[in-house]
């Protein structure tokens, strides 16, 4: 991989054009502050990122915390915990104490969702109103598979510790393929929403309940979009629809494997939602994310259906996430993504389309190390070796366009002359644009895909054509047209 480690590292910046003052070209190149889990030797050992294996983050935002499936004995999945962090600002995160342990050899934490029941409807807070209600899938491994269960653990200290319901499971069905409930308020009907996995019959199950504890199956959504091997990681949540004055609902599925680049990818459906039953617009497949490397992503509890939802993902694909050189060489494997605010648009000619984009992501840039407002036919060169945490977020805004001027292209690559590794994106106006990772020596997987590509749509309106991303010490994240 390109590391910050490198004492040569470069990014160049090119832009084509078919003439001079055809388009204003503007490229912004920034210093940022590293992702936490990116620089693990730059971090004191409190504050260092999760060790070992992780993946399938789960949140709530009241105080921005985040668990994830956590094996804390290995760089592989396995022995699954939740793990615990804690940020401020979602870029820095300071690792906590495992927040749930199973309760023995053949059980294992997996995916879930948090919650905090500020009306005490669960009966675990008395004079309290941040009680934080933890729902996860509990899953049996012996000889073989053994049943998924739904179960809940409450925490009267923030979310720091927790203590599981005696009165566990709170949904059985006797499944070994029944897993990953995602857990939201809904408040016209004044009940929780539970959307859950029935994962090997590619269905999505709906359940309600007045406290958290007692719950009663509402409605089934199933056989939308790519159906891959199995439905995982469900996620309901309500954002603004760009142009409108009401929200809509999304719902999020993961599918794994079978995505169209191998292994897992996440799709959503824009819809209504009733307080029982979810209605998709249609019964097309639309994806999250177009790179290999962003699965599960998770949003944030507590956000307002109004404001732009905020989401993490899991950075890695099941294809080979438990073989990444990370392990033998560092002794830890996966991470997470930029976190990401969200909503949805209407683009003519395709329709409902889920913009996604970096969080606040001008706080994190410490200093401009670069700047040209008219590019042009011509290129910036950049050593930034000198860059401690080898972070940078750059931005590449072509304007003033129309239908008949679309044409050009803007390249970024960032290269090692230590190395000769190199990572190359470009986008060409009014069309395709590609990620190249294949010089890159790290790793060598015949699954490890090392091009990508996807095709955007012009905007008349704005009359503008956007490239920006962050590139750190082992992760890089394109956006075209603000995402």
């Amino acid at each position: 991989m390109l590391g910050c480690d490198d004492r040569d590292a470069h990014v160049e910046v090119e832009g084509r054009a078919s003439s001079e003052d055809e388009a204003y070209r503007q490229v912004f190149v920034g210093q940022g502050a590293p992702k936490q889990s990116m620089d693990p030797e730059s971090q004191d050992s409190s504050r260092e990122p999760f060790r070992d294996f992780h993946h399938d983050p789960h949140f709530s935002s009241r105080r921005p915390l985040a668990t994830v499936e956590h094996n804390p004995t290995s760089t592989v999945a396995g022995n699954q915990h939740w793990g615990h962090a804690t940020s401020r600002d979602l870029y820095h995160w300071e690792n906590q104490q495992i927040a749930i342990f199973p309760s023995g050899p053949t059980e294992y934490i997996y995916s879930g969702s948090a919650v905090v029941d500020v009306n005490n409807t669960s009966g675990f807070f008395p004079n309290q109103t941040n009680g934080v209600v933890a729902i996860y899938t509990l899953a049996i491994y012996t000889t073989q598979a053994g049943e998924q269960t739904q179960e809940i653990a409450y925490s009267r200290d923030g979310g720091y510790t927790f203590t599981k319901y005696a009165g566990n499971p709170v949904i059985s069905i006797n499944s070994t393929q029944f897993r990953d409930p995602k857990v939201i308020w809904h408040a016209e009907t004044q009940k929780w929403v539970m959307v859950v996995a029935y994962a090997a019959e590619f269905v999505i199950g709906i359940y309600t309940s007045p406290n958290l504890r007692e719950w009663t199956h509402a409605s089934n959504f199933s056989h939308h979009g790519l159906l891959g091997l199995q439905y995982e990681c469900p996620n309901m949540v309500q954002m603004p629809m760009e142009g409108s004055d009401t929200p809509m609902y999304l719902l999020w599925i993961s599918i794994n494997p079978g995505a169209p680049l191998g292994g897992s990818i996440t799709q959503y459906f824009p819809g209504t939602f009733n307080g029982t039953r979810f209605d998709a617009v249609d019964q097309i497949a639309r994806i999250g994310d177009f790179g290999k490397d962003n699965y599960a992503a998770q949003f944030f509890y507590g956000i307002l259906g109004t404001e732009p939802q905020v989401s993490i993902a899991w950075a890695s694909n099941w294809q080979y996430c438990q073989l990444v050189p990370t392990g033998p060489q560092e002794g830890w494997r996966s991470s997470m993504s930029l976190p990401r605010y969200n909503y949805l648009t209407n683009i003519s000619r395709i329709g409902y389309d889920l913009v996604s984009a970096p969080y606040n992501i001008a706080g994190q840039a410490s200093r401009e190390l670069a700047f040209n407002s008219s590019l042009g036919n011509s290129s910036i060169l950049l050593d930034y070796s000198t860059v401690a945490s080898g972070a940078l977020y750059f931005e590449a805004n072509v304007t003033h366009l129309t239908a008949a001027t679309l044409a050009g292209s803007v390249n970024v690559t960032f290269s090692s002359s230590q190395s000769g590794e190199s990572v190359r994106a470009g986008t060409y106006v009014g069309g395709d644009t590609f990620l190249n990772r294949q010089h890159t020596r790290g790793f060598d997987n015949p699954f490890f895909t090392d091009k990508f590509s996807a095709t955007g749509v012009f905007n008349e309106i704005t009359g503008a054509w956007s490239l920006s991303g962050v590139i750190d010490r082992s992760i890089i994240e394109i956006f075209v047209n603000g995402g």
